[in-house]
């Protein structure tokens, strides 16, 4: 029997001992199965009346039904016992694109990865990603990505007076205010960003999905070897019951 052949029915042997356990449990509780009696009459008297006899069959014994719970968890525990032994021998080399990450590992640890691995993949689907409406540079002294400058010119609105008309012989110059925007100065603006670029978490975002599929195959591959059948209900029985 292979490993994987081992897991897929476990579950079901483990299901059926469990009813069978609560089966022995309920009979164990029903006193009255394991009662019996034979009642007889015997009259002092030669000619006296002799009542009739009274009896009772004794239904279950306390020994079949601990061979009732033994033959339940039997298959089951040695079947436990198999696939336990055979998680400790049944190991896997993880290997990515002809890599190989990680020599030897275990099913469960196997397992464990993959959990693992998936809670990193939604990690690096929640980091922040350069905007790319912008031109982005890396400047390593910063640690972070920045903008080239963008230069804007900053006006102000300044208030001034000109002739609307001139003086004449019969009316003075008519003098109008009027508001003018000149320029103050010169804004330059250079933004910075601690996000990633897209094609950077594209690659992260590879290899996560990349090393995810190697465990899997890598379990697989460990689930498929053979195992050694082993033996454990019989012993631990023996012992418990032994007379």
């Amino acid at each position: 029997m292979k490993l994987n052949q081992l897991i897929a029915v476990l579950q079901s042997v483990k299901a059926n001992a469990s009813k069978g356990k609560t089966e022995v449990y309920q009979l164990s509780q029903k006193t009255a199965l394991f009662q019996g009696l034979s009642r007889t009459f015997q009259s002092r008297e030669e000619d006296g009346y002799i009542y009739p006899a009274e009896s009772q069959k004794l239904t279950l014994k306390a020994t079949e039904l601990i061979d009732k719970f033994v033959q339940s968890c039997s298959e089951y525990l040695d079947l436990a016992a198999t696939q336990d032994h055979a998680n400790t021998e049944a190991k896997a080399a993880i290997v990515v694109e002809g890599q190989t990450i990680l020599q030897d590992v275990p099913v469960s640890h196997l397992l464990f990865l993959e959990k693992q691995l998936q809670d990193v993949k939604t990690f690096i689907g929640s980091l922040p990603v350069l905007s790319i409406d912008k031109d982005w540079q890396h400047d390593s002294n910063r640690g972070c990505y920045v903008t080239s400058p963008k230069e804007t010119v900053k006006t102000k609105k300044i208030t001034d007076f000109v002739v609307a008309y001139d003086a004449t012989e019969h009316h003075p110059a008519q003098i109008k205010e009027v508001s003018k925007d000149v320029v103050e100065g010169t804004w330059s603006l250079i933004e910075f960003s601690g996000a990633l670029p897209q094609d950077r978490v594209n690659v992260l975002m590879r290899r996560v999905e990349l090393l995810q599929k190697a465990v899997v195959q890598a379990r697989e591959e460990a689930n498929s070897r053979e195992v050694q059948q082993r033996q454990a209900a019989s012993a631990i029985f023996s012992y418990l019951f032994a007379d």
